[in-house]
């Protein structure tokens, strides 16, 4: 679509759009800063484990991870890296294939996901959800998935 087609967003629009790109960035930043000072992991390195601990057998195939996430496959390994360094996961290969291989998280993993938690819920209450009144909160989650949908779809 041409340019001159465009429509300007209103200041309202703008506003909002403001707001929504400075969250974007000084959020996450937040949430991993805090999970680093108390914790020594990452937000990218917590939500790795998150997956491993919401799936059966707390493995999943080292390319499903990546899609489930926002990072590459050779993002995804460097996490999954650490995260073996550190005995919190595992790599298993795959006997169906011998070309992939699982990330496994292990019971330490779990210990310490467990230990984050408390942590990083309150992170998010204090970042997130105490400024989102309950009337709000219904709008708030569809906005958020009609966007998230929107993006995913390009």
């Amino acid at each position: 679509m041409a340019a001159t087609h465009l429509q300007p967003l209103s200041a309202d629009e703008e506003a909002a759009w403001r707001a929504l790109a400075h969250a974007l960035i000084v959020l996450p930043r937040a949430l991993d800063a805090e999970l680093v000072a108390g914790h020594g992991m990452s937000l990218s390195e917590y939500g790795v484990l998150v997956q491993l601990s919401e799936v059966p057998h707390r493995q999943l195939r080292m390319s499903e991870l990546a899609s489930m996430s926002s990072f590459t496959p050779a993002g995804m390994t460097r996490i999954v890296d650490r995260l073996v360094a550190q005995g919190f996961v595992e790599r298993r290969k795959c006997a169906a294939d011998g070309r992939g291989s699982f990330a496994v998280l292990t019971d330490a993993g779990f210990r310490h996901l467990e230990t984050a938690y408390p942590a990083h819920l309150a992170s998010v209450r204090r970042h997130v959800m105490d400024h989102i009144d309950p009337g709000d909160l219904d709008a708030f989650m569809r906005i958020m998935s009609k966007v998230s949908e929107s993006a995913c779809r390009g």
